[in-house]
């Protein structure tokens, strides 16, 4: 099972997502940003270092807020747990097509990666 770590950056009762690119896992669909932890990091090293590398974000990962197991293949089991994020920082994306700070009701409307959709109903909560 891959850990993967997700940032829920909440800014004016809004949360930032991005839509995953086309050529891409899941293209076309919205996330959470962040990405796989690597050997020795922490899951708030590895967050701060993703959203660095995919957004030119530098920023604070904090509380762990809420986790989902999803298995999108036989071989693709992943645990993605969702950490408060804060940054001062405007996201310019790398490998996403579009970002977005968006209302709970748009959060809950937006076509999701299926192993984002239970982090954002913890999220929604948030806004």
């Amino acid at each position: 099972m891959k850990i993967v770590t997700c940032a829920i950056w909440i800014q004016d009762h809004r949360v930032f997502s991005a839509r995953r690119a086309p050529g891409q896992k899941n293209a076309g669909l919205w996330e959470f940003p962040g990405g796989k932890t690597e050997p020795g990091e922490s899951d708030a090293q590895g967050l701060e270092r993703e959203m660095y590398e995919e957004f030119g974000v530098r920023g604070t990962a904090g509380a762990f807020l809420t986790e989902s197991r999803y298995t999108y293949a036989p071989d693709a089991d992943i645990l993605l747990r969702a950490f408060l994020f804060t940054s001062e920082d405007t996201p310019c994306p790398t490998v996403h097509d579009r970002v977005a700070w968006v209302t709970k009701e748009e959060l809950l409307s937006l076509p999701l990666s299926a192993a984002d959709v239970p982090i954002a109903a913890a999220a929604a909560e948030l806004l």
